[in-house]
Order: C-alpha cells, then structure tokens, then sequence
C-alpha cells in the first residue's frame, strides 16, 4: 500500500473524510500527537486501527469529537466531567466516562468496557476534520503498537519505525505543538483518578477540581484505559534512564544543565521537553546504539515525560 501525504486544506481534509466515509483510516494531527483515526461506529474501521498498529484487541481507544455537545450524546458526563470538559476541552485532557447504551459505538474501540474514553482536540485541522466527517474518530497514536509516538508527518510514513505502507493517508499539518498524549482522567469510586498523566498537568486539573487526583494501582495486562500498558513509546535500542553521563557508547540526551548529543530542552523548559520527547527519541533510535537519558523533574510536565521514558525502558 502506497501512504500518501494529504495536505491540511479544504481538498484533503475532503480527501480524508471520503476514506474515512469508507471504512478506512488515516493519521491525523492533534495537538498532542498524530492519531490514527477510523469511524468509532463502524467494526471494520476499527478493526483496521488495530491491525495497522498490531495493537493488542483489550487495550482501548479514545474516541474524538468536535465538542462537549457531541461527547453528551456518546456518554453521561457528571457535575465533575462537564466542570472539567468546562475547564480543558478543547484540549489535551481525555475523559473516561460511562458510555451510553444507545452511543452505536463498535465494541472494539472500548475493549468491551462499559466506558468510553473521549477527547476534544485543539488542533485546527483535527477540528476543521471532525467537523467535517460528522462522526466520532477512535484515534490511538499513529505508531505501531508499543514504538515511539508519532509527532511529525515523517514518524508516520517512515517505512521501518512507522505505519508507512500500512495505512493509505496521512494528514499532514507539521509538528505537533505538545507532544505527548493526552492526559487522562476517570472515576474511581466516584472519585477523580490519573489514568495517565500527558499534556495537562495534574496540578491544573486538581486546581479546577478542588482535590487531588487519586492515583490507584493499574493492572497493565487489564487496562481501563488507553497508555496503561507497562512497556510502550519504546525504541529498538535498551534505554537507560536518570543518566548523569553516557556509558559504553550510548547516544546520551540531556536536559537542562546535563548535556548530550542530543537534548529534550538545554534550559530545562519542560514544556520544550515535552514537545521535543518523542522526536528526540526518534532521533536517537536511527543511531543503532543503547540510548541513556538525563534526569526529569516530576512536576508538572515532567510528569507525562516521565511516564513515556519509564514505559520506553521497561522490559519487553
């Protein structure tokens, strides 16, 4: 299959809504990172999502959509959901919400849960797409399953470490500005709980909610939502992490005061860090060699940096 670049106009988000209107899917750019979306309603879609990324069938997807009106009518938003849909969307935070018995969303995007995750993207053209389709979007990252994210149009087509000759389209719109996945929140109990932390920090979602987050046990091999798997994001190469200095060979990337060949921010702006992870990643992956990281700070962003190079480096 040939993978070609449609450009983020009128003509290819058209070109992009007539695959999609035919069960076939393409890579989008969100504001976090490039998803790889198919009709939420139609099995086939979203069985396709799945065998371009050899994703494993329990781990579920998140469903996009243009605004709140459109996530009421696939799923009960609470006081808490609709204050914090209120506060972040459009934007990076997704919502694990009960799904409605009516929603006609394919059982696959939720893994057979009785939840449904749902996002409201910032990006224009994923906006402008939406629109347009007039449909919910499953959208994982457009990576194969386990590997680096895709944050450029070029991690997405690349033949070898990409989806590049699995999927015919790529909406191609740059870089994405933030660059690691959504953060996503549930309820546990009744209770707020990090599902996984990602582009807004848990700091602001507990400020708007008044409380802290709970941060319960996750069962990787059962998750409750998307990114819960324990080995993800990861290179080909061994990671290490919390590195003052390269060993051996390794290609080492710095932050902050910690130089390397490579660096996710030299001022130590974690929100240059954030932006720049995956890429940098990707970058030192097509060097061949073991690959050693500077210590992040876990606060705020640093947080979701965190949680993306600890699954980068866990044991495959």
């Amino acid at each position: 299959m040939h993978t070609r670049l449609l450009s983020p106009d009128q003509e290819g988000i058209a070109a992009a809504c007539d695959l999609l209107s035919r069960g076939e899917v393409v890579a989008i750019p969100t504001e976090t990172v490039y998803g790889l979306a198919g009709d939420a309603r139609n099995p086939r879609a979203v069985a396709g999502i799945y065998q371009a990324k050899g994703r494993p069938s329990f781990n579920p997807l998140i469903v996009h959509l243009p605004d709140r009106a459109a996530a009421e009518r696939f799923a009960v938003l609470d006081a808490q959901a609709r204050h914090l849909a209120d506060a972040f969307w459009p934007g990076a935070l997704t919502l694990v919400l009960p799904l409605r018995q009516d929603a006609g969303i394919a059982s696959l995007v939720t893994a057979g849960l009785d939840t449904v995750a749902i996002r409201v993207p910032a990006h224009p053209v994923a906006h402008a797409l939406l629109s347009a389709f007039g449909g919910p979007l499953a959208a994982p990252s457009a990576n194969p399953s386990g590997r680096i994210t895709a944050t450029t149009a070029a991690h997405v087509t690349d033949p070898e470490n990409g989806l590049g000759g699995r999927i015919p389209a790529v909406l191609d719109a740059g870089a994405c500005p933030v660059g690691v996945e959504s953060t996503i929140v549930g309820w546990s109990g009744g209770e707020p709980a990090l599902l996984r932390p990602g582009g807004v920090a848990a700091e602001a979602i507990e400020a708007v909610l008044g409380q802290r987050l709970l941060r319960s046990a996750l069962d990787p091999d059962a998750p409750s939502s998307p990114g819960q798997l324990t080995s993800h994001y990861a290179p080909r190469a061994q990671m290490r992490l919390n590195a003052l200095a390269a060993e051996d060979g390794e290609v080492m990337i710095g932050f902050g005061p910690i130089p390397g060949e490579l660096t996710l921010s030299a001022t130590g702006d974690l929100t240059e860090a954030a932006a720049r992870l995956f890429d940098v990643m990707h970058r030192a992956d097509a060097m061949e060699r073991p690959i050693a990281v500077a210590p992040v700070p876990e606060t705020g962003l640093g947080a979701a940096i965190n949680d993306r190079l600890n699954r980068a480096a866990a044991p495959r």
